[in-house]
């Protein structure tokens, strides 16, 4: 006869039911066990109270606290820039005249004055231009000669009114074609010294045209090598810049363009822990399609060249603006695992809970706290990092 057990049911083989009936016990009191480790998390207290720290009365005295209030400043925005030249003090040299250049008379980089010769040009503009003045003076030269002589032959009744004043004329309009002539001269930078050779009727024995600089400064770019052929009035040869003061860009985003105005001051840090000093010049009416960013311009001035063209800065724009704000020291923010910053507040009990906080614009050796803190609150400045060691032990 089959075995049954109490309830008239077959009994299961001995070897199995102990097996079955462990494995149901251990998924009941797994499951008691979440259910009783949530309930104690759900009923546990925040973790920045049970984290407070508690000092003792002798290290309370190697800390200082801050009293947050309201307080007015001027925003400072940090940002990035790009060197470029003063458009006010840099020209592009274009060629004056057409022909193949001969030879080059400076290097990149030189310093050169004005009226520099840059490069020698042998061109059939400038030769055409000194055989043209040289008529011109020859012409007007000798109508003048005739006119003055008519005059002389009026008074005697040698010529006509109508004579004298014809070679008047003539000789007046010589003297305008004269000194369009000089003119052409003086616009090819012609060397002053060939246009007395001219006038003394001293032959010429070689015309060159000479590339000069029209100001003093350096040769920041070099365009053109011997042998290029040169188109006059289109072809750039050099350009010379004075880069005592230079241009910085700065690029600045949203709303802190409303924070700037002409007339800031602002720093420029160069790399070599020595800062520049600069002025906002103009503020760019346009926003930059491919950065989102608005150009803001400094003037810096530059001593020892120190800011190269093309060169990235920082730049820090110091905002004549008022604003109001908490402003905590620097040494009372601390950084989280998570990189997020926070304050340690002093509590009514005596300890000190850590608080995270939103930071705004730096200001000098402080920071700007747009949320996290309000008036009344009382944050540790020096000995933050104590704290945060207790807290971590």
């Amino acid at each position: 006869m089959k075995n049954r057990s109490l309830y008239g049911m077959a009994a299961r083989p001995s070897g199995k039911f102990p097996h079955a009936v462990a494995i149901a016990t251990v998924a009941v009191v797994t499951a008691m066990s979440f259910v009783g480790c949530s309930r104690k998390t759900a009923n546990a207290p925040s973790s920045e109270t049970a984290s407070n720290v508690t000092l003792t009365p002798a290290q309370r005295q190697h800390i200082n606290l801050y009293n947050v209030a309201l307080s007015k400043f001027g925003k400072t925005i940090e940002t990035t820039g790009v060197v470029s030249f003063d458009n006010d003090k840099a020209t592009s040299v274009l060629a004056p005249f057409s022909g193949p250049v001969s030879r080059l008379l400076v290097t990149l980089g030189e310093r050169v004055r004005r009226g520099q010769p840059l490069a020698v040009v042998y061109s059939p503009d400038f030769a055409t231009a000194v055989s043209t003045y040289r008529k011109a003076l020859t012409t007007a030269r000798t109508d003048r000669r005739l006119a003055d002589l008519d005059k002389d032959l009026l008074q005697h009744q040698g010529v006509s009114r109508r004579e004298e004043e014809q070679a008047e004329t003539d000789a007046v309009s010589a003297e305008a074609d004269r000194d369009a002539a000089w003119q052409a001269l003086i616009s090819l930078n012609v060397d002053p010294q060939t246009i007395k050779d001219v006038k003394a009727g001293r032959p010429i024995s070689r015309i060159e045209g000479i590339i000069r600089s029209p100001i003093a400064g350096t040769v920041v770019e070099k365009l053109i090598t011997p042998g290029e052929l040169l188109s006059a009035g289109t072809t750039p040869c050099f350009t010379v810049a004075d880069l005592s003061r230079v241009w910085v860009m700065a690029q600045v985003f949203g709303s802190d363009v409303a924070s700037i105005s002409p007339g800031d001051p602002a720093e420029v840090e160069t790399g070599d822990s020595k800062n520049l000093s600069g002025i906002v010049d103009n503020i760019s009416a346009v926003v930059d399609p491919d950065t989102r960013s608005v150009a803001v311009r400094v003037v810096v001035d530059n001593p020892g060249d120190l800011l190269k063209r093309q060169m990235y800065v920082r730049v820090a724009i110091h905002s004549r603006r008022q604003s109001a704000g908490f402003l905590v020291p620097a040494a009372a923010v601390l950084r989280d695992d998570e990189n997020l910053p926070f304050v340690y507040v002093l509590q009514h009990d005596g300890s000190f809970a850590r608080r995270h906080v939103t930071l705004g614009y730096p200001v000098g050796d402080r920071f700007d706290v747009t949320q996290g803190l309000r008036t009344g609150d009382r944050v540790v400045a020096d000995g933050a990092l104590f704290i945060q060691f207790m807290q971590n032990q």
